[in-house]
């Protein structure tokens, strides 16, 4: 049997005398890139081990303030993994707990059955940003990565002055949806935003040296009230059957 599946297994209880924990409800604190892989993943681990997820999504920079206010979470899926770094010091956060989940890379959508634009060069990204009506990506001031990160990359290429009566931003969870309507010709998003979205349709990844690759750690808090159950979706994140739906999602699988 393989080794994660085998933790899995006991981690929930089939093969522990006595049968299956008590039920608990874990407060997830997870960054918004995840929010289509848990949308699959959530409902899997509820079914199978009988414990439920309340999920609340926001970007790094809402999630640390929520932190950092000491609001309560049970486990917290965040980016950067230095995120984890001040929280473990302190002892709010279980040291031997932190570990990688996914890494997620930021891309470009276009609407479904929409003409797919070349990005293959640094020219070709240009040329297809000028040549598109409207050009879409999450706020930057909201702190989300590919927002962030595609303000950077079209600073980068010399042409912020002449995309800027197209460009739409909003919040990172409304930029796919933009794409989808047709409010945008072609958006920035994390892959696995894209890949939750039927309506749109992938571009491809940013190449190098305009690539943004994003890891997700995961970690427990250290007094959960319910640290065994947060301990099984450690482990059930690491089964062979989440990380079939993470590749599927769009996203790496970056556990050790």
């Amino acid at each position: 049997m393989d080794a994660r599946r085998f933790a899995w297994l006991l981690a929930v209880g089939l093969l522990a005398v006595g049968g299956a924990p008590q039920a608990a409800e874990l407060k997830v604190l997870a960054t918004v890139a995840l929010k289509g892989v848990m949308d699959e993943l959530g409902p899997m681990f509820e079914r199978e081990s009988g414990h439920k997820l309340a999920m609340h999504y926001g970007t790094s920079a809402m999630l640390r303030k929520q932190l950092e206010s000491n609001e309560y979470f049970d486990v917290a899926m965040l980016t950067p993994p230095e995120a984890f770094d001040e929280m473990v010091k302190q002892g709010r956060v279980a040291a031997n707990s932190v570990t990688r989940f996914v890494s997620t890379r930021v891309g470009l959508a276009v609407p479904a059955g929409a003409p797919k634009p070349d990005i293959g060069s640094a020219e070709a990204l240009k040329q297809a940003l000028l040549a598109a009506r409207s050009v879409g990506y999450s706020d930057p001031a909201l702190g989300g990565t590919s927002g962030v990160h595609a303000k950077a990359l079209i600073e980068r290429l010399g042409i912020a002055d002449q995309l800027a009566g197209k460009v739409k931003v909003g919040p990172v969870t409304a930029v796919v949806e933009m794409i989808a309507k047709g409010e945008v010709d072609i958006g920035f998003a994390q892959l696995s935003e894209i890949a939750a979205e039927r309506r749109v349709q992938l571009v491809g990844p940013l190449l190098p040296p305009f690539d943004k690759s994003t890891l997700v750690s995961l970690g427990v808090r250290s007094d959960s009230k319910e640290s065994a159950a947060a301990r099984v979706l450690a482990n059930f994140l690491a089964s062979p059957a989440a990380v079939e739906v993470v590749k599927a999602r769009g996203m790496e699988p970056a556990l050790p």
